[in-house]
């Protein structure tokens, strides 16, 4: 995926921070997750049966959308359907009726996903695997998402990525696009307008043109002191995390 911001922007930056680091080191759990373990980035593939890799992953969720997903849970989604399933029956207080009422399906449906009985028991499908991680999804940690939301739109966020940066200077001069490791603090603005978009459906593509316009002004342009007007692709997001507080 490709986004090209050219021309100078409206400043963003409303308060002085650290000059952030040019080639950071990726966290301790990224760098596990690289060794199989797990917990950042896209995860392992999935198998055919119960269990999902990642708690938060879905395959038509990007890299941005992953990484504000992570940023706003304290604690991992449970990733087994096994899990899952018991956490839904929880936050119903055991009710297969209410569970098979979110989940759009029959309650004895249900009542088979979740028996004990030695040859009873069926996994639930794909179709029914989708619906059940977005009934999670929607439940796990309400009010600490709400929280460390209005967190990020309040005081901003440090966004750490790596991915492919090039170059354009109003003149037509460019630079070759090249990978880079960037850990860049952003206002409060820039949450609230990725929420915002998030919130009305956009996709990977609009939250990387709000993103690579931010990073322009206060990366690439140091908060407007300099490379007035330079031009920023933003394409092949590797990774991308959020810190937020």
């Amino acid at each position: 995926m490709h986004v090209a911001v050219h021309g100078p922007v409206v400043p963003l930056l409303t308060q002085k921070h650290p000059r952030s680091r040019r080639w950071p080191v990726p966290s301790r759990r990224c760098q596990n997750q690289r060794a199989g373990a797990g917990g950042c980035g896209r995860p392992e593939s999935t198998g055919a049966g119960s269990r999902l890799s990642a708690g938060y992953w879905r395959q038509d969720m990007g890299e941005i959308a992953q990484g504000m997903e992570r940023a706003l849970r304290t604690r991992p989604v449970p990733s087994s359907t096994e899990a899952r399933l018991r956490f839904l029956l929880s936050a119903h207080r055991g009710s297969t009726r209410k569970v098979a009422a979110v989940l759009r399906v029959s309650q004895r449906t249900v009542q088979r996903w979740v028996t004990k009985k030695p040859g009873a028991r069926r996994p639930p499908g794909p179709l029914h695997l989708r619906a059940i991680e977005e009934a999670v999804l929607g439940r796990w940690q309400p009010r600490i998402r709400a929280r460390r939301r209005a967190q990020a739109e309040a005081e901003g966020f440090v966004f750490h990525t790596r991915a492919r940066f090039g170059f354009a200077a109003p003149a037509g001069s460019s630079d070759d696009p090249r990978v880079r490791w960037i850990t860049q603090y952003l206002p409060g603005e820039v949450a609230r307008e990725l929420f915002a978009a998030r919130d009305a459906g956009a996709g990977e593509q609009q939250q990387l043109v709000i993103l690579a316009r931010a990073l322009g002004h206060a990366y690439f342009r140091d908060g407007g002191l300099r490379a007035h007007g330079l031009g920023i692709a933003f394409t092949d997001v590797e990774f991308a995390e959020f810190s937020i507080g």
